[in-house]
């Protein structure tokens, strides 16, 4: 069964040890620069950064991280949650993980754990086919606004 399961002391450095395929290397920071990212924010930021090992049963097979942005704070001119990161390990990879960890990601996302939202912004290398078809199945929607080699998407909620 997979689930979230917030980094602790017991699973951070097998979030670490997680990687990519080489083909997928130019699409994504390492994990120990998101957890860097992470740790920036907590101390520096009003809401914490979410960080979440991905599990299937007792095995660690993903890292995500997201965001939250308040009205008055995003740069899309609403309240939205923002998936900073998601992945899934290589070894992982192809046996459907990923679709059920990024839908219990929006099913936690729902539950406005730091404010209600109006919808979840992400972004992605629009060279990465695989995220890009991942998430329209999804739902989201272009928006035509680019930022360092990345388009974004947003989807309501």
């Amino acid at each position: 069964m997979i689930t979230l399961n917030t980094i602790t002391w017991d699973n951070w450095q097998a979030c670490l040890r997680l990687k990519v395929t080489e083909e997928q290397d130019d699409f994504i920071a390492s994990n120990m620069f998101i957890l860097a990212q992470s740790y920036v924010a907590l101390l520096n930021d009003d809401l914490p950064p979410m960080t979440f090992a991905i599990n299937d049963g007792d095995k660690v097979i993903g890292f995500l991280m997201m965001g939250y942005d308040s009205r008055e704070e995003s740069e899309f001119d609403e309240a939205s949650y923002s998936v900073v990161r998601f992945m899934i390990d290589k070894s992982e990879q192809g046996k459907g993980y990923g679709k059920k960890a990024f839908h219990k990601t929006l099913e936690y996302i729902k539950t406005f754990p730091q404010g209600e939202a109006t919808a979840v912004y992400l972004s992605y290398d629009p060279k990465n086919d695989v995220a890009k078809k991942m998430y329209a199945d999804f739902g989201f929607i272009e928006t035509g606004y680019e930022d360092e080699g990345e388009v974004y998407a947003r989807l309501g909620l």
